[in-house]
């Protein structure tokens, strides 16, 4: 492996200083400062200052110390050692930056330890224990802890949907008090674990054993299990986020960590394992980002899925899909956040996925679904919790234009059939006693005309953001208007939309505009209801037009309401043909 000539007079913290870099948190050997490069403000980039490199876990550039600066000002590897040399006064600005060093900058170098104006203190590291220990220790220690029960209340609720037996199959625990740390590791030790080289275990200042939770870090506890079934690490998801005090608002903070002692005295990394739930031998596998995200798809969809954590951390399934390939898998699904469509770090990681089943020789697809909903998880437990709406009577139906007036024969059989406890036979219709006493004298024709009159033809198109190869992310895309006014835009680009649906609908007369756009949304956001239907349901981005002989009005979907704005629909793409 080629490395940085011995007599490099700077080291990678002195770039990090003159690039203003702010670090948020340091560990033996490497700090963690923001990316100047994807803009990230939560210190997801790794600066090694004892190999000299860097990477952004977000957006995953990486290189050597000349590659950040030349990266950050845009100018060659030789223009920045000479910047560099000049603005700290040291060496020989002379120096050359040769093809050898040029074609290695895209990946991590070893150069050594060298002499950096910011010494850091290094602290001994433990060797990774064999993943038979560490899944002995996490799995005795995982025993030993308990589930709180406002933790069990939450992942029963609504927005996480586990049973009490799911619950147990995955071996969810709370994090224990830091007072218990010590005893913990004790007991583990005394009943023949291994610790040192496990992640979360490192030794105190007086030499003792104890494991890494604190309050802070509360929460509940994921075990990451491997496609062999062992457990190699674990995830906490946090009761509290971790914000920094200058985060802006729309940043929620870091809410899941690794279970990790990096940084503590012989201490080790989490590693990032990747997590496998379902059937190794499966044809499909899923592949989505997040390890409770991926237990609660589990569970829903009865599919098997491999769970990374970042959607840029997909180093990690290398080694998975060679062996997936080897059990018989042939189709990667990816099922990475909607928001890939919206976030170019988030489409970059899915994008490596497919690279990854090309190489192996497996086919890979893209799972998209309802917008509305972020996660894979969020939408299938939208699926399962989408009751039926209560079934509209004969004339709501018919001045919605969802039925004929053939159908008024089914309604009387059904009440005759068990409705009766519903009422009158005019209640149970929707008619008025007078509508239903001329339908019983005059017949069907005469009730078709005093209902005709109650509704009314209105057109209806809807646009949605088309993504081309070329252009796969647009910033705003099922983001609500805020978003769209900061990607630039003072109203929809049209040239962006894509015409998806154009068609005449019934209405009740006295149905306003707001209310039917609620009706639109409710219709065209079920998988249910889009069997005659080109685009994807209904979400925030679209933009929906309605119109008739007099008049055309253009609302924006921010949901739950909806803005007028204006719109030039001859810029936006024709409908596909059906």
């Amino acid at each position: 492996m080629t490395s940085y000539p011995q007599n490099f007079p700077f080291g990678i913290m002195d770039v990090v200083e003159l690039l203003h870099l702010r670090i948020r948190r340091r560990q033996a050997g490497s700090v963690y400062t923001d990316c100047p490069f994807c803009g990230d403000c939560r210190g997801k980039m790794n600066v090694n200052f004892t190999k000299n490199v860097w990477r952004c876990n977000y957006c995953d550039e990486h290189g050597g110390m000349l590659a950040l600066y030349a990266k950050y000002h845009n100018t060659t590897n030789s223009d920045a050692y000479r910047e560099i040399c000049d603005a700290l006064q040291a060496g020989d600005t002379g120096w050359g930056y040769g093809e050898s060093e040029r074609a290695q900058t895209g990946s991590s170098v070893g150069a050594g330890t060298y002499p950096l104006q910011n010494e850091q203190k290094e602290v001994a590291q433990s060797e990774r224990a064999s993943a038979q220990d560490i899944h002995q220790t996490f799995s005795m220690l995982f025993g030993m802890l308990t589930l709180k029960p406002a933790h069990r209340e939450h992942l029963r609720s609504d927005k996480r949907g586990l049973t009490d037996e799911q619950i147990s199959c995955f071996g969810f625990k709370s994090t224990p008090p830091y007072f218990l740390c010590r005893s913990l590791t004790e007991r583990l030790m005394k009943q023949g674990c291994v610790v040192q080289g496990v992640p979360g275990f490192y030794q105190t200042d007086k030499g003792e054993w104890t494991v890494k939770f604190s309050s802070r870090m509360s929460g509940i506890l994921i075990p990451a299990v491997g496609i062999d079934g062992l457990i190699r690490g674990a995830q906490i998801m946090l009761d509290t986020p971790i914000r920094n005090k200058d985060d802006p608002p729309e940043k929620q903070g870091t809410k899941y960590l690794w279970l990790s002692s990096s940084g503590k005295p012989m201490g080790v990394t989490s590693g990032s394992p990747v997590h496998f739930v379902g059937n190794p031998f499966s044809r499909t596998i899923y592949v989505t980002e997040g390890l409770l995200k991926a237990d609660i798809a589990n569970s829903l969809m009865n599919r098997s899925f491999a769970a990374i954590a970042g959607a840029n951390n997909v180093q990690q399934l290398d080694p998975l899909f060679a062996l997936l390939a080897q059990n018989g898998t042939e189709l990667i699904i990816e099922a990475h956040d909607m928001d890939k469509y919206s976030n170019e770090m988030t489409e970059k990681g899915s994008s490596k996925i497919y690279l990854l089943a090309k190489k192996y020789g497996m086919e890979c697809r893209r799972l998209t679904w309802n917008p509305n909903y972020k996660g894979v998880d969020d939408w299938q437990l939208a699926l399962r919790k989408n009751k039926e709406k209560e079934g509209m009577d004969f004339k709501q139906s018919y001045l919605n234009g969802l039925c004929d007036m053939e159908s008024v024969d089914n309604c009387i059989e059904q009440w005759h059939s068990g409705g009766q406890q519903a009422g009158s036979p005019s209640g149970f219709l929707g008619l008025t006693e007078n509508e239903y006493q001329i339908f019983c004298k005059d017949g069907k024709a005469a009730l078709k005309a005093l209902l005709d009159a109650q509704r009314r033809t209105q057109g209806v198109r809807i646009y949605q953001l088309d993504f081309s190869e070329e252009e796969r992310t647009i910033a705003f895309a099922f983001k609500g208007i805020q978003w769209m006014y900061k990607a630039g835009f003072e109203q929809p680009p049209a040239g962006k939309y894509r015409l998806v649906y154009d068609e005449k609908i019934f209405c009740p007369v006295v149905m306003t505009d707001k209310e039917l756009l609620g009706r639109l949304f409710h219709d065209f956001s079920s998988e249910k209801n889009l069997q005659h239907y080109q685009g994807r349901p209904i979400s925030p981005s679209d933009v929906i037009e309605l119109y008739d002989e007099e008049k055309r009005d253009y609302y924006y979907v921010d949901s739950p309401q909806f803005v007028p704005v204006r719109f030039s629909p001859f810029l936006a793409k024709p409908m596909k043909n059906k």
